[in-house]
């Protein structure tokens, strides 16, 4: 039970990554939601391949991706939280 606690801690610290790095690329959040998508697509296979060959560190680290990813494909579509200039 001890072991899980940095990781879990670690994985916590993702959420206030996710926002930092959407905030820095608040003009890149709109045209990037293709790729987005393709990140949180591959980690989730990446994640799930690597659970399966028991590589429990690997899977943590696309879980901490897929969290990042997620919250800032979530804030390009926040009217108030993105720029976005042609």
């Amino acid at each position: 039970m001890a072991g899980w606690i940095i990781p879990l801690i670690v994985l916590l610290l993702s959420v206030p990554v996710g926002y930092l790095i959407a905030w820095l690329c608040k003009e890149e959040l709109v045209p990037g939601r293709k790729w987005f998508r393709i990140i949180m697509g591959a980690s989730v296979i990446i994640g799930i391949w690597f659970y399966l060959v028991n590589l429990l560190y690997i899977t943590l680290t696309m879980v901490f991706i897929l969290v990042c990813v997620t919250i800032s494909l979530l804030k390009s579509f926040d009217k108030k939280w993105k720029k976005y200039r042609l």
